[in-house]
């Protein structure tokens, strides 16, 4: 292991460097139909009911699994079945944006709904190929690397077609905001047309029928299948709990101004950036298991910090470090994350194996709110954030329990790399 983390110039390759552009791409789109997209209806007058049904624009991304088996059994005619499929979905995306830039959101609320639905629905499918390509591209060892730079990648594209996006239009009016986001996606096709091709080349599905259900059997044909599912489902956990209700607790239990929580959470941007890379680097020399324990309790004592802001109250220093610390750990966590999930998904099968385990993921962040809110009548915001460091504690339970299936997982997929010669589909 050692020999690839002699130093940092040595990992630099084309294979790396090409993450931070497409992690770009792939993270440009989302505030673009969520946060962006409810400020331009603000400012054109919308009424609230119809801004508040454009939040079901998300859903795609929740459900990006049902249709990933098709992007798995279909190989477009050029560029190979993960380059051509980015190609063909992110100017698909740029078409779209351009429908929504087009249209006037006061006389066509329901065109623009529709618009919306569609980027949304493009972009999950983006990010499905794209997931499957980063896993197909990058070797073991630069697993956590790579993932730490698409992370990067992505929280830049956020901050550009949020913050960035908010203030373009300020110059230049919505339409043409639009329309600029739209153009840096179809500049963006040359990046994925200099990318490398995949290292791990699988022949594709024969049949949809296969693409749909050999990616499950051959996921639950592993002896610790369901071992992996708790670490999938129960890593994050502690952590989306802390998340669950951040701004609340920080505007309405201890008074501070929005843009005072604005600023601390801008500034937590920029630790989730370095925590990851951070957490990337780590990952070269200690490997998969040492980092998602290490990262895992770093995440669950990060969290302590809000118990400790819930004690002291209103004091600004304490809640830059608290934020700080809880997205420096969160960004390493991610990064050991991202590259288990990488580990997990068989080559053939990468865009639906890779969609179904990040969708397990999200289900968790999803339904934490509700039951956090009863949590905080009952016990009061100290202990509910030492108890989201408690909640921390089966993921790494989960983790130890599996720790020797973990690391034959990277063994296994790099020996299929060369036990499968690069196969081109056959045409029938």
């Amino acid at each position: 292991m050692t020999h690839h983390s002699s130093s940092f110039a040595a990992l630099l390759n084309k294979r790396l460097i090409v993450m931070l552009p497409l992690g770009f791409l792939s993270g440009l789109p989302l505030a673009l139909t969520s946060g962006t997209l409810q400020a331009w209806l603000t400012v054109e007058g919308v009424d609230l009911k119809t801004i508040g049904i454009f939040t079901l624009v998300g859903l795609p991304y929740t459900l990006k699994f049902l249709w990933a088996p098709v992007m798995d059994r279909v190989v477009p005619p050029w560029l190979g079945r993960r380059r051509g499929w980015m190609v063909l979905t992110q100017l698909c995306v740029a078409v779209a944006l351009g429908l929504m830039a087009l249209t006037n959101p006061k006389l066509h609320p329901g065109w623009l709904a529709a618009y919306a639905v569609l980027v949304a629905f493009l972009a999950a499918s983006l990010d499905i190929v794209f997931d499957a390509y980063r896993t197909d591209t990058l070797q073991p060892h630069e697993r956590g690397l790579g993932a730490a730079v698409w992370v990067n990648g992505y929280r830049v594209a956020l901050l550009a077609s949020g913050a960035g996006a908010l203030a373009l239009a300020d110059y230049v009016g919505w339409q043409m905001t639009y329309l600029v986001m739209a153009a840096i996606m179809v500049v963006g096709v040359g990046v994925v047309l200099l990318s490398p091709d995949p290292t791990l080349v699988a022949a594709a599905p024969k049949s949809l029928k296969e693409a749909v259900g050999a990616p499950l059997a051959e996921f639950f044909s592993r002896p610790t299948a369901l071992g992996f599912l708790a670490v999938i489902v129960l890593y994050k956990l502690g952590d989306a709990f802390a998340s669950a209700l951040q701004t609340a607790f920080l505007i309405g239990g201890l008074g501070f101004s929005a843009t005072e929580v604005g600023a601390a959470k801008g500034l937590g941007i920029f630790a989730t950036l370095i925590g990851a890379f951070i957490g990337g680097l780590l990952m070269t020399r200690s490997g998969l298991v040492r980092s998602l324990l290490i990262f895992g309790v770093l995440q669950a004592v990060s969290n302590l910090g809000f118990v400790v802001l819930a004690l002291m109250g209103k004091h600004a220093g304490a809640l830059t470090a608290a934020i700080v610390i809880e997205n420096v750990t969160g960004g390493m966590g991610t990064a050991a994350f991202v590259a288990l999930v990488m580990s997990l998904c068989d080559a053939r099968y990468t865009a639906t194996q890779f969609a179904l385990l990040s969708s397990l993921e999200a289900l968790g962040r999803v339904f934490v709110g509700r039951p956090s809110a009863d949590l905080v009548e009952v016990v009061g915001w100290t202990q509910f954030y030492a108890l989201t460091a408690v909640a921390a504690l089966p993921g790494l339970w989960a983790v130890w329990r599996i720790r020797r299936s973990i690391e034959p997982e990277q063994k296994t997929a790099s020996q299929t790399a060369v036990m499968e010669p690069a196969t081109l589909p056959v045409s029938k």
